[in-house]
């Protein structure tokens, strides 16, 4: 018995944590406010905020394909303006990595997104990868992966 406990402390005690906000650096913290806010400008379908998190240079690689800035901001533009709307969006397992130079970020992290559109309504979670650039002072978001996550088994 005591054998098994003590493997259980050890397995605990080697498996990786994720890292809570004090554990975090102070560039981690700002990328995962970053990553807050942008995620409730998209909730909140406020476009010029949410594109606003964007370098002008972003692109993104979605379920349906390779985009840039122009063409997302296009056809996001089109699905709000005719009565699509984001209902919530929820992040959640968010890791955040600085690059060594202080000037790159990546943040990975679960996405789950309700929307409204002509077909319905949908609850679907997204894994989704943002790559950040501190340019004159200030992150933004310059390449973006965002695919569905695996249905979880029962």
């Amino acid at each position: 018995m005591m054998t098994v406990i003590m493997l259980s402390l050890i397995a605990a005690l080697a498996a990786p944590q994720a890292p809570t906000s004090t554990s975090m650096s102070a560039a981690q913290r700002e990328i995962l406010e970053l990553e807050q806010r942008y995620n409730a400008s998209y909730a909140a379908n406020d476009l010029p905020t949410y594109f606003g998190y964007l370098a002008p240079d972003f692109a993104q690689w979605l379920p349906s394909g390779r985009t840039d800035k122009a063409a997302y901001q296009q056809s996001w533009t089109r699905f709000i303006s005719g009565g699509g709307r984001v209902l919530s969006a929820d992040i959640s397992d968010v890791q955040v990595t600085i690059g060594p130079s202080g000037d790159t970020a990546v943040a990975s992290y679960l996405l789950r997104v309700k929307t409204r559109s002509s077909r319905g309504e949908s609850d679907d979670t997204y894994q989704e990868t943002d790559v950040f650039f501190k340019r004159n002072g200030a992150w933004k978001i310059v390449y973006l992966h965002y695919s569905p996550a695996p249905a979880k088994k029962p």
